[in-house]
């Protein structure tokens, strides 16, 4: 395929996709907006204390399970579970709000 009469405008096509994306895409910065507030809102209603502790050094700390585990003297399994309720609430919070 490499001698097609469509080779040389294959490259190019990336590039008109592109340019016609960033043309006609909606701006979704307000409902970036509204997610983040609902998001905040929701971690300080829904979730408990030690959710929420679990949570911000999980995605805010970048600090892994075992490393929580480790700061919190409980068993790396715990943290899982923890973390794995903590986003399901949210989730399913979320999922009605927005």
């Amino acid at each position: 395929m490499k001698n097609t009469r469509f080779e040389p405008r294959a490259g190019e096509f990336h590039g008109d996709m592109a340019a016609w994306l960033r043309e006609n895409a909606e701006d979704n910065a307000n409902d970036i907006r509204r997610l983040r507030r609902a998001l905040r809102a929701a971690r300080e209603q829904e979730l408990t204390p030690r959710q929420r502790e679990m949570l911000h050094m999980h995605f805010e700390l970048a600090m892994s399970m075992t490393q929580i585990a480790g700061e919190l003297g409980v068993d790396k399994s715990t943290v899982s579970r923890t973390i794995a309720r903590a986003k399901g609430r949210l989730y399913r919070v979320l999922r009605y709000t927005i």
